[in-house]
């Protein structure tokens, strides 16, 4: 069966990052390359010697031999670091994902790798938002509900949802809808990227996302943790890509930023109604601490 592991770069708490690690490892990765962006980053310690993952520090030292220097965007230091995965390992795939985002597979992921065709060099994994819940016990990244994006703009269908936020969101999604990817290994000329490949400079079609596997994607569940970051996604990250809602969140002072969140992100249950009858919702319990608890007891 093929082999697999999962490339990721990090900055973020310890508890986090260990259980990025501890739910991958569980369904069965067998590696795990952690690169910590901070390379003083006190979570690189904790993962220090756990089987099957590798952490890297990516100081001066390591930029150096990789890039000349350390790339000035954090996007540009995840290619750099997914790619010099790729070229090195002896793992049949390679997945790309970042810290808050979670694998789960109906099917054992080496039999779905194994089914692959040979001539496929990329298999995409559909995401899933998920959804804040202040009832649930804290699970390190909590939440039960996440919701999927749309194939195409259905706005009947984001109306149901979003209501007066709809404009905003044409896909039904904070985030990326595009997905994340496994990159088979050993193909000449293949550049993995961060959301899909290059074979030879020319980009990679990916096909249809596969139906037995789903990307959790925990990217504003924590109310308090979106807001801090908003600043970044809006100059610089996901949102700069989405010009309406970019423009409606830069006007929007403390509390329609809140009335936003409330509508759009909070699982009430008239929320989880609309999304379930649109098709878009499904619920999953990760049992985090569980799988970090598990991870340290074996030690190392």
């Amino acid at each position: 069966m093929p082999r697999w592991g999962v490339c990721a770069t990090v900055k973020a708490p310890v508890d986090q990052v260990l259980a990025f690690a501890a739910h991958h490892l569980d369904l069965g990765a067998n590696r795990i390359w952690l690169h910590f962006d901070d390379p003083a980053d006190p979570a690189a310690d904790a993962v220090a010697g756990l089987r099957r993952i590798t952490p890297i520090r990516c100081d001066e030292a390591y930029w150096a031999k990789v890039a000349g220097r350390r790339p000035p965007t954090h996007q540009l230091r995840q290619f750099r670091n997914v790619a010099r995965v790729y070229r090195r390992t002896d793992m049949d795939f390679v997945a790309h994902f970042d810290v808050d985002e979670f694998l789960i597979a109906n099917t054992p992921v080496p039999e779905i790798l194994a089914d692959l065709p040979e001539q496929r060099a990329v298999l995409r994994v559909e995401p899933w938002e998920a959804l804040h819940d202040p009832g649930l016990p804290d699970d390190i990244f909590t939440a039960r509900h996440f919701r999927r994006g749309l194939a195409v703009e259905d706005v009947a269908a984001v109306e149901r949802v979003f209501g007066p936020y709809a404009p905003l969101l044409p896909r039904g999604m904070l985030s990326h809808t595009v997905g994340k990817c496994f990159f088979r290994t050993g193909v000449d000329g293949m550049m993995p990227n961060i959301h899909g490949a290059r074979i030879a400079g020319e980009r990679v079609f990916g096909g249809r996302f596969h139906p037995d596997l789903a990307l959790l994607h925990f990217h504003a569940q924590d109310p308090e943790r979106w807001t801090r970051g908003l600043e970044f996604r809006l100059s610089k990250g996901a949102y700069q890509f989405l010009p309406a809602l970019q423009a409606h969140l830069l006007k929007a002072d403390a509390e329609g930023i809140a009335a936003f969140y409330a509508a759009v992100q909070v699982a009430t249950p008239a929320t989880l109604t609309a999304l379930y009858q649109a098709g878009l919702l499904r619920e999953v319990a990760l049992g985090l601490r569980e799988k970090v608890e598990a991870l340290l007891a074996r030690g190392r």
